[in-house]
Formats: structure tokens, C-alpha cells, sequence
């Protein structure tokens, strides 16, 4: 089968399993903005945050560390093995520590300790979930990747407990004996937590075959191995999820306390329409972290890398139009007028999004010359420009400094990579005609949203004739390649 079919359909599955969920739970902003104030948003936008920092430790790398030594190694079981009792024992060790220190450790994250006690338990089943998620991608499992995935939040309940608890329990307490025992007042907070525990346990349970199937095995010397190749991951993913996440628990800290929590409610509220380019470059890097080892054997992999990165580009300046032009219609998704006053950054995190998708796509070349020491380098740098311009500027313009820093770090990471890229593993990518993509879809988008905003029919043109543009210089090459088998 065509390498490209293969890609794009993997990449529509898992985009189907990573946005599809998340779109449903999307529909939660309506609620939680129309239920709850901008502090108390806040409070729920920093706990996120947590989640996904400590999310990049608990895994450590292993993920992307399981896909590499999997192609290289003849025992490729125990391979899996050695990941998975690694996690399970990390991630045994975090839950006892956050357990016996739970107060301490809150006090310091500034966090409710019953928050922070329901979160703990989502972050072992997450973590313990990493490596057989990681093994059904590698065995290009990826129907039942996205079943597992979906199931999770349609038919377990991250959507329906929400609505449940937040909407139906204070109503029906009174008709049900039940329902009224398990009702607390002035506990929607930590209802939305319980129902993230009771979604992390439900994938533990899809996933469990798993674990009952797998020959456990430990190699000291391959865990080493993996280890050394993991580290690097490791510090990269802390740096991405520094520059993903830190940005709010900066503001949460920078700002004065009378505004600090109600900052943060209305930029993570706005942060969530930046969302489609952020699904977009998640579902496209499950799809393509495979391809990229996979593929790296045959005989031209670096002009197929250059073609899958091109297309990246054409389809993300796309989304960056989209919802430019259209975000007077998507804000209503945002139930509460006083979260407006952040609908400014998103254009600017629209843009830094996409330039971390291409980052990811620029990133094959020290991935698969196992100079994963440079994606550690890369991230940390960015890490840094995110740190600089939060602590520097946050004082002086609030969220918005937190949108520049964003674009600022991903740019530079990007750029970086391509420098580097080309020193050491050099691919030719069609950097005129990416150019040109680029500009037109920034300028667009500038126009759209700053002179045309009212005239949103003139957006519309604007999306026509990029599309018309991208279609005329990619017609015979796209043609070929779908016509290919």
C-alpha cells in the first residue's frame, strides 16, 4: 500500500481517537463557563495544567523510547516488558509518595489537597496506560487505539459524569434517596476531578488484557539502553510541557492574588479555541512518530519527509484561516462575556501551535539518528524563552505576554531545528513555496481579524483563494499520489 495512504489513514484514525474525545469534552466549555466564575475557572485551567507536567514525567520517554528500541531489537517482547514493569514501579512509587505527603506537596503547587489527592490517582492510571497504548500504535493497531480512546469519554463518562454531576444531581437529589446521599453542596469542582478518575480507571480496564497477556521480563542491560535514549525525551517533554503549561501556573503566581485566578480563567478559556490547531498537530504526530521510523529504511526516506512536512504546512495555515476568520461564531462556544476580554491571544497561539507542529515534523532527524540528546537541547532553549518573557513581562501585560512567550519559544524551537537538521541530516525541504503558504495565511489571517473582522464574507474569499493557490502548485503531485497504490 502507498507509505502515504498508510500515513494519512493512521493519522485520520488517531485523529478520530485524539480529537473526536476531545472535541466531546469540548463541550464541557459551555458548562464550566456558564457555571462557573472566571476564579473558579482558573482554579480548574491550573489543575489541567499539573496534569499534563506531570503527565511528561511519569512517562519519562519510554513512549517514544518503546518505538525506537522495538525496530531495532530481535526480542522485541522484551522490549515492551521492560518498559512496562519500569512504568508500573515509578509510577507505584509516585502514588505512595503523593499519597503519605499529600499536604505538603499541595501547599506547595498552591492546590486544594482533595484536589490534589483525586488528581494523583489520574496520573497513575494515565501513566500505567502510556506503554499499552504505545504497543497498539506500534502494531499499527489503531481501530482499537481509537475505540479505547473514544469509549473513554463517550460511553465512560468524562462527558456524561460531568453533565451528570453538574447539571442532573442537584435536581434529582430530592426525587432519589440515592442520588441525595451521594450529593454534597458546593462541590462541582470536585466533581469534575472524580469523574477524570473514574475516566483514567475505566481505559486502565479497556486496556487491561494488556497486562494479563505480556511475559514480564526485565533486562537490566536494556533497560539502561532504553533509559539513556529515554532521558533526553524526558527533558524534552518537561521543556514542551513547560512551554505548554507553565504559562498559567506563572500567571497564577506573577500576578497580583485579588486577579490572579480570574486571569487564568479567562486565557484558558480562549486558550481552548487554539485548540484545533492543537488536535490537529496531535493527531498528525501519532500518526507520523511511526511513519518516521518505519520509513527510515527505504530508499528515499528524506523526500517523502519533506513531502509529508509540506502538506503539514498547507493543511495547519488552513485551520489558522478557519478559525480566524470564523472565531466571532466559535467564541460563542464560551458561555460568559467576561472571558472575552482574552479572545486577542488566539491568533497568536493559533500561530505558535502550528509552528510547533512543524517543529515536530523537523524533529525526525535526530530521532532517527538517535541524537535525541538535540531534541532535549531544542525544547530547554525554548523553555527558557518561555521562562524569560512569562517572569519578565507578566507583570506588565498579564496573558497576553504568556501568548507571545508561546509563539516566541515554538518559533525559535522550530527554526532551530531546522538549522541543526540541515547540519546533521539534511533534507531539502520546498522552503519557497512553504514560505509562501506562510506568509499568505498570516497575512489573511491579520487582515480577517483586525481590518474585516464585521466583513466575515471577505475571510471566506481569503480561505477560497488560499485553497485555490495550494490546489494549483500541488494539483499534479497530489494526483500522483493518490492515484498511487
Amino acid at each position: 500500500m502507498n507509505p502515504f495512504k498508510t500515513l494519512f489513514k493512521h493519522t485520520f484514525v488517531y485523529g478520530l481517537a485524539t480529537v473526536l474525545p476531545r472535541m466531546l469534552s469540548f463541550l464541557l466549555v459551555p458548562l464550566y463557563t456558564k457555571l462557573f466564575s472566571d476564579s473558579d475557572y482558573g482554579i480548574i485551567t491550573l489543575v489541567f495544567s499539573y496534569l499534563i507536567f506531570f503527565n511528561v514525567i511519569l512517562s519519562y520517554g519510554m513512549e517514544t523510547t518503546v518505538f525506537r528500541f522495538f525496530t531495532k531489537q530481535d526480542q522485541k517482547g522484551k522490549v515492551v516488558s521492560t518498559a512496562t514493569l519500569s512504568i508500573l514501579f515509578s509510577s507505584l512509587l509516585f502514588l505512595v509518595f503523593s499519597i503519605i505527603f499529600n499536604a505538603e506537596i499541595s501547599t506547595a503547587l498552591d492546590l486544594n489537597a482533595y484536589h490534589y489527592k483525586l488528581i494523583v490517582w489520574v496520573l497513575f492510571f494515565d501513566a500505567i496506560c502510556v506503554i499499552p497504548f504505545a504497543y497498539l500504535r506500534i502494531n499499527k493497531k489503531s481501530i482499537r487505539y481509537a475505540v479505547i480512546k473514544i469509549i473513554n469519554v463517550v460511553i465512560n463518562l468524562n462527558l456524561g459524569l460531568n453533565l451528570f454531576l453538574l447539571l442532573k444531581l442537584p435536581t434529582w437529589k430530592n426525587d432519589f434517596e440515592f442520588l441525595n446521599r451521594i450529593y454534597v453542596a458546593d462541590f462541582r469542582i470536585e466533581y469534575i476531578f472524580i469523574s477524570f478518575v473514574i475516566s483514567s480507571g475505566l481505559t486502565f480496564l479497556l486496556l487491561s488484557p494488556f497486562f494479563l497477556k505480556l511475559k514480564y521480563q526485565f533486562d537490566p542491560k536494556l533497560w539502561k539502553s532504553m533509559m539513556k535514549y529515554a532521558l533526553p525525551v524526558l527533558i524534552a517533554g518537561l521543556a514542551f510541557s513547560i512551554n505548554e503549561t507553565l504559562d498559567k501556573i506563572l500567571l497564577n503566581y506573577l500576578l497580583p492574588e485579588n486577579i490572579a485566578k480570574s486571569q487564568v480563567g479567562v486565557y484558558g478559556a480562549c486558550y481552548k479555541l487554539a485548540m484545533f490547531m492543537t488536535l490537529f498537530a496531535t493527531a498528525y504526530r501519532l500518526g507520523i512518530e511511526p511513519f518516521f521510523f518505519s520509513h527510515s529504511q527505504t530508499k528515499n526516506p528524506k523526500k517523502a519527509y519533506a513531502l509529508v512536512t509540506k502538506y503539514f504546512v498547507i493543511c495547519g495555515i488552513f485551520i489558522l484561516l478557519f478559525v480566524v476568520v470564523f472565531i466571532d461564531y466559535l467564541k460563542l462556544i464560551i458561555q460568559n462575556d467576561v472571558f472575552y476580554e482574552a479572545l486577542g491571544v488566539v491568533p497568536i497561539l493559533l500561530l505558535a501551535n502550528l509552528c510547533l507542529g512543524i517543529y515536530h515534523n523537523l524533529s525526525v532527524w535526530y530521532k532517527i539518528t538517535d541524537r535525541t540528546r538535540f531534541g532535549a537541547i531544542i525544547s530547554s532553549i525554548g523553555a527558557i524563552v518561555t521562562l524569560a518573557i512569562n517572569i519578565i513581562f507578566i507583570p506588565l501585560y498579564g496573558f497576553k505576554a504568556s501568548a507571545i512567550a508561546t509563539l516566541c519559544a515554538y518559533g525559535s524551537m522550530m527554526l532551530l531545528s531546522y538549522t541543526l537538521g540541515q547540519k546533521y541530516y539534511k533534507i531539502k525541504y520546498p522552503l519557497k513555496r512553504l514560505a509562501i503558504y506562510t506568509l499568505l495565511g498570516i497575512t489573511f489571517s491579520a487582515l480577517s481579524f483586525y481590518l474585516f473582522r464585521e466583513q466575515v464574507w471577505i475571510g471566506v474569499l481569503f480561505i477560497f483563494g488560499y485553497l485555490i493557490l495550494a490546489y494549483s502548485f500541488e494539483k499534479r503531485e497530489l494526483l500522483h499520489y493518490l492515484k498511487k497504490t
